[in-house]
């Protein structure tokens, strides 16, 4: 028996499309996308944007994105993303160069906070008949 007859169509579209060996992670996100759970091509869309892009794992508390196990650099979601969609495209019949133009649907990174400045300590003023040094 030939390994392409164990797999998928969609998954043997990912094999081809990502066979390079630096292409190994974007396959697996690709198969990602053609098992999705998602009965459509918008909610197989939004599984690859929860799949591919960083969330907090805890409800407002945004430091704990970094316990997401997404792939984490913006040029790395970006890529997991579009190789997701191209797996969901295969799936649902959808035309590669649609698939192509899909943007990801998430709302922009909230502004970095920034702390104020620290006032400038004033020097303090001792009066004359008090010395500066102890003892």
């Amino acid at each position: 028996m030939i390994t392409q007859q164990w797999a998928s169509p969609c998954g043997n579209e990912c094999t081809n499309k990502y066979a390079a060996l630096t292409q190994i992670p974007w396959r697996v996100f690709c198969k990602k996308g053609c098992n999705s759970d998602g009965d459509s091509w918008e909610e197989c869309l939004e599984e690859c944007n929860q799949i591919c892009f960083k969330d907090p794992v805890f409800k407002d508390k945004q430091w704990s994105a970094y316990i997401d196990r997404s792939p984490g650099a913006a040029s790395y979601s970006q890529e997991c993303f579009h190789a997701c969609v191209f797996g969901c495209g295969y799936k649902f019949d959808v035309e590669p160069d649609k698939a192509d133009k899909v943007c990801p649907n998430r709302p922009p990174k909230p502004a970095p906070v920034q702390k104020p400045k620290p006032k400038p300590i004033e020097p303090i003023h001792l009066p004359e008949d008090m010395h500066g040094t102890s003892a």
